[in-house]
């Protein structure tokens, strides 16, 4: 059945229904109830097969007719009835006039979903000033007349009024930009005859024509285009909606022309004059929105000339997305929340989805066109920055004749409230349009600029000192870079790399190069060759596979000349197991050799002894003869250790005045006794000194591995012999024994003790500055930690640190310090100028690091206190250099780094100096050890390291602070060695928090 066919049937039926009311009066009742249950059906059965987006209107429609023709049926109920039912007449007149204002919902729904919006003023004033037209002229024709006529009942008086609130909204819908459909002029006809009909006091014959119209728009197919938003823009003026607002202007002036000629209806002259007061506000205010509007244009304008200057200067496409937030924002009214995404075309390797290629063919297609869209529709990565908006206007940016080829530059896609975005609509076109052309322009332009690049970098290359080759599948040179002459005093170019190098590193260059070849990348590793001048050169190789590069398509080999780089690194690195001050093995390397000792005597069942030697009294040959002497009575006393040993064994000084001894591949213990004999026999000789002859006095701990077999505790034992050896006297070396009690019970005591200080707080924080050595401003602070004991008083660190880092104490303790130590910075911000305030450098034990939660106690303590990342700085021990099984300490202290907290290695050098390890962990700051800054003015040994550290370092982009520095050559040596900072008693001594305060505000400079 053709789908009109269903509203000419209906149409029928109710015409065959207004015969029969004309002809029987008796039925009148039932055939209006018959017409309105009629017309409910068919408004249901339409909204069933034309399902249109918003069901509501119709379902309230279908309501309003239901409703009248009930009423009108009770209404016009039998007499006998109602003389039987009083109240029933009145519930009639009810039911009929609720299905005006439920009919006039039903308009409003319909206006809503046209407009989209509620904000269209323009709209709603236009259909108020014509409403207002057509109540003056109902009233004073219609029921002013009425009011004093005794036959007309209440409910002919209030239908006109009831009309008029369905005609306001009638109008309102009618005054909507767009072609209205074929629906809402059937229920406009409607809707007008029933003003009509209740006029002239046929108001049946209306509810059947509101009927018959009503079901005749739900029934035809474009039923479903009445509910959905108008695509047509807004406009302010048009020839029809000029010439409705002048007649509803003139209805007033008519009325008063016509009662000049009524005398007897002059009274209500008032209500003529009160309504045309309204229309005339109406008229001002109406003309009030077209200059807001007016003005708004003019403001759209202003944004896009100025966007275009914006966009003229973008350099990038950063600047031409802040140029289009920035427009946008402008051409929005202030208060409307809105979003903006501009997606700009890449190329790719890999094909688009099928719904992509699909997008962005219609984008070329429509050009630069802008289309309201569902934001769930659009792609995913804008969907998410807009999901606040349920619809989003996407503006394609199509240049035909882009020289590249594809026209579509991206899409610029505005989130917002729908009104807005419908006002907006011209404006981003026009937006669109010139990002396309500033983004065409940026890419032109970075083009150019990376042509002129290529010819920069080419001579670079042409120049540089590095040897840059590319190899071909067989490994012959086909290029090198003109250093190559230099380095090989010939040029390579058509020879084999193999025959270039070394021919005993051939195969495994042979090996790296089909690496490479197999996907793995040649990274620094070292070949010798024949340089310039028939000498043997070391060459640092890179090497990386770019055969699938057309424009190289080979391997690019680079070699660097890093013969004395390396003999450096070899010479520090002796340096780094070595003392530089006796030539004895160092700390760690001590330690290295106990452990293949130990290894080498559980196989073969040999004994190993430890020895820990410590001068007496040392300190006060330091202190009455000065540092130099000092030195000469260590160098010596370390020579003559070394002399009493076998060839297998080793010396090793450990820092200041002690010393170690390795004994091994012995069988019997007695053996390591006697080891000790002979060193105390060689150290009772006077040892001839710049001042005069001293007696080296020491005291020695002994241990077996018949008593520990692992390196930890031997060492632990040695040093509880050392100090049982001390007690007991000098001069007189003592063997660790299981029952040394009394010595371990006092460390437990100090410890208790300390267990008492940390629950208590009994400590205070002292600091060092740290001055640029150049100019002997303060830059910093080390935070140095103070035992303030209830009965010994102030005791340093180096007398409870190593009792708190063997029981753990040391992570409550670091924590106080760090929040101590950071709460001391803030004041000393909120004092002292703006960028006068200094760093703090605070020590950290590797215990805090394996304490779980040690970064966030970090960032807590700093967000708790408001000091930057950047005014603190860490200071590890260098020992924790050479610990690879330590990677949650070096992730962590990556992660502070990342947040801006600087990492310093303290006491460089006494420990596993590996420059080495530098460029592999995360470290700033290197702080040279005092025994180096002592020694360097007098021997040329700790100078060589001081100047070898602080020229690596440089290179390594390490900062170096100099500690212990105790006077001014010290200080005028390390300023031409290009050490940049220093500490020491030359500057001050450590100092309280409110002694810095006034120390940088008195004395900034230091002496």
């Amino acid at each position: 059945m053709p789908t009109r066919w269903p509203a000419a049937l209906f149409g029928a039926w109710i015409v065959v229904l207004g015969v029969v009311y004309s002809l029987e009066p008796a039925l009148h009742g039932w055939l209006i109830l018959a017409g309105g249950l009629s017309a409910l059906v068919a408004v249901l059965i339409g909204t069933y097969r034309s399902a249109p987006d918003d069901r509501v209107p119709w379902w309230l429609l279908a309501g309003a007719a239901g409703l009248s023709g009930l009423g009108a049926a009770i209404g016009n109920a039998p007499s006998f009835i109602t003389n039987w039912l009083l109240w029933l007449e009145a519930v009639g007149t009810g039911l009929l006039l609720c299905s005006y204002l439920v009919l006039a919902v039903a308009l409003a729904g319909f206006v809503r979903r046209r407009t989209g919006s509620s904000r269209d003023v323009p709209g709603l004033l236009d259909a108020a000033i014509v409403t207002s037209g057509v109540a003056l002229l109902i009233w004073t024709f219609v029921i002013g007349p009425r009011m004093s006529d005794v036959t007309v009942n209440g409910l002919e008086q209030l239908l006109p009024v009831a009309d008029l609130l369905c005609l306001g909204l009638l109008i309102r819908l009618a005054t909507v930009p767009g072609r209205l459909v074929a629906s809402g002029y059937w229920l406009g006809a409607g809707t007008g005859a029933m003003l009509v009909a209740d006029v002239f006091r046929t108001s049946a014959y209306g509810q059947l024509a509101l009927y018959a119209t009503a079901g005749t728009a739900a029934l035809i197919p474009s039923m479903a285009e009445l509910t959905r938003a108008s695509s047509a823009p807004a406009a302010e003026t048009s020839r029809g909606r000029l010439a409705l607002l002048a007649v509803a202007a003139l209805a007033a002036p008519t009325v008063l022309m016509v009662k000049m000629f009524q005398d007897s209806q002059v009274a209500g002259l008032f209500l003529v004059a009160v309504l045309s007061l309204l229309m005339l506000m109406l008229v001002l205010a109406r003309m009030s929105g077209i200059m807001a509007s007016h003005r708004q244009a003019m403001a759209r304008e202003r944004a896009l000339r100025e966007a275009s200057a914006a966009l003229v200067s973008a350099a990038d496409a950063e600047a031409v997305g802040l140029a289009v937030r920035t427009t946008v924002a402008q051409l929005l009214p202030g208060d409307v929340p809105h979003g903006v995404v501009l997606a700009i075309s890449i190329a790719q390797s890999e094909p688009l989805s099928p719904e992509a290629a699909a997008q962005a063919a219609v984008d070329r297609a429509t050009g630069t066109a802008a289309r309201l869209v569902q934001t769930r529709d659009v792609d995913w990565a804008v969907a998410v920055r807009l999901t606040q908006f349920a619809e989003t206007l996407r503006c394609p940016m199509v240049l035909q004749d882009r020289p590249t080829g594809d026209p579509l530059v991206g899409v610029l896609h505005v989130g917002a409230p729908a009104w807005a975005l419908r006002e907006l609509k011209r404006s981003v076109e026009v937006l669109a349009g010139q990002v396309a052309l500033a983004l065409e322009r940026i890419a032109l332009s970075h083009e150019v600029t990376q042509r002129n690049s290529e010819a920069y970098f080419r001579t670079l290359i042409l120049n540089t000192a590095d040897v840059i080759t590319i190899l071909d599948e067989h490994d012959r040179i086909r290029y090198a870079s003109p250093s190559a002459l230099g380095v090989f005093g010939a040029d390579p170019t058509g020879y084999r790399l193999p025959d270039v190098i070394h021919p005993g590193d051939e195969s495994r260059l042979a090996e790296a190069l089909a690496a490479v070849r197999g996907g793995d990348e040649l990274r620094q590793l070292d070949f010798r060759a024949v340089g310039a001048g028939r000498t043997e050169v070391l060459l640092e190789m890179h090497c990386r596979d770019l055969r699938a590069d057309h424009s190289v398509a080979g391997l690019v080999v680079t070699m660097r000349d890093v013969t004395e780089q390396r003999q450096l690194e070899r010479e520090l690195t002796h340096q780094a197991f070595h003392d530089a001050m006796t030539g004895l093995a160092n700390r760690v390397l001590f330690h290295d050799r106990l452990k293949h000792a130990l290894a080498r005597g559980a196989r073969d069942g040999s004994v190993v002894g430890v020895l820990f030697i410590d001068l007496d009294d040392f300190k006060i040959v330091n202190d009455t003869l000065g540092h130099a002497v000092g030195d000469q009575l260590l160098i010596e006393v370390a020579h003559r250790i070394a002399g009493s040993l076998r060839a297998d064994d080793t010396a090793a000084r450990l820092g200041g005045d002690e010393f170690a001894a390795l004994v091994e591949n012995v069988n019997d213990p007695g053996a390591v006794e006697e080891t000790a004999n002979r060193i105390l026999a060689a150290l009772a000789a006077p040892i001839v000194t710049d001042a005069k002859p001293l007696h080296a006095v020491a005291s020695i701990g002994i241990t077996t591995t018949l008593e520990a077999g692992a390196a930890d505790e031997l060492l632990r034992q040695a040093d509880l012999a050392l100090y049982v050896a001390k007690g007991a006297g000098k001069n007189q070396w003592r063997r660790y024994q299981r029952h040394l009690h009394d010595e371990m019970v006092e460390r437990l005591e100090l410890r208790s003790a300390l267990d008492h200080a940390v629950n208590e707080g009994h400590f205070l924080l002292h600091y060092q500055p740290i001055v640029d050595l150049a100019s002997g401003v303060a830059v910093g602070f080390e935070a140095l930690v103070r035992w303030s004991h209830p009965q010994r008083g102030v005791i340093t660190p180096d007398q409870f640190i190593e009792v708190a880092e063997e029981s753990g104490l040391v992570v409550p303790m670091g924590r106080w310090v760090l929040e101590e130590a950071l709460r001391t910075v803030s004041e000393w911000r909120r004092v002292l100028p703006p960028g006068q305030a200094p760093y703090v450098t605070v020590n950290v034990s590797v215990r805090q690091f394996r304490e779980a939660g040690f970064v966030d106690q970090v960032r807590t303590a700093l967000h708790h206190t408001g000091v930057p990342p950047q005014s603190l700085m860490l200071e590890i021990t260098e020992t924790l250099l050479m610990k690879d099984d330590e990677q949650r300490v070096w992730s962590d202290l990556s992660t502070l780094r990342e947040m801006g907290i600087r990492i310093a290695i303290d006491d460089f050098g006494t420990g596993y100096s590996s420059l080495g390890y530098l460029r592999q962990r995360p470290i700033d700051v290197v702080k040279i050890d005092k025994t180096f800054i002592d020694d360097m003015v007098t021997s040329p040994q700790p100078l060589a390291l001081v100047s070898g550290i602080v020229s690596l370092a440089r290179n390594l982009q390490l900062t170096v602070v100099a500690e212990g520095i105790e006077d001014v050559a010290h200080r005028d040596l390390l300023v031409q060695l290009g050490c940049p900072l220093g500490q020491g008693f030359l500057f001050s001594s450590p100092l309280g928090p409110t002694e810095v305060l006034a120390w940088m505000t008195g004395t900034t400079v230091a002496a």
